[in-house]
């Protein structure tokens, strides 16, 4: 079969996962998360599925924000590293076990460090970036220099 280009085919379906996203971003800022974290959680995501296209975009748009070069080479390795908040680090492990189900027996990202409207903030954001790297995964979105 050859690469469909979701989003071309279907539009409208684009539009309202683009929505879905607008959404999960605005939880995030209603939820009080600072925005390079979410920028943080969408790497992580995307690195996990293995999504060139998206990684490139939003480690650019993290860099546009502020985000450093070192913490960004070690976020596929966030655990290993004393880069990174109780929170953030909570806001990591709950987008990779969105990402990674079957969801693993334990909670080890609850650590109190997130409130209820964050968990719920982060999960819709790590929802949202699943399904565009797989949009972007399935369309064959070019990644070129």
């Amino acid at each position: 079969m050859n690469a469909v280009n979701l989003s071309k085919q279907h539009p409208t379906v684009y539009q309202a996962l683009l929505a879905l996203s607008t959404q999960a971003d605005a939880a995030v800022t209603e939820a009080g998360l600072d925005p390079l974290l979410a920028e943080l959680v969408k790497i992580r995501v995307s690195q996990i599925n293995g999504c060139a296209f998206c990684l490139r975009m939003h480690t650019r748009d993290a860099v546009q924000k502020g985000e450093t070069t070192d913490r960004l080479a070690v976020v596929a390795a966030w655990w290993e590293s004393q880069y990174f908040s109780p929170q953030e680090r909570a806001a990591l492990a709950l987008a990779e076990e969105v990402t990674d189900l079957p969801v693993p027996a334990g909670h080890d990202w609850d650590d109190g460090s997130l409130t209820d409207a964050q968990v719920s903030a982060i999960s819709w954001l790590a929802v949202a970036m699943n399904a565009w790297n797989r949009v972007a995964i399935t369309s064959h979105y070019p990644v070129g220099p």
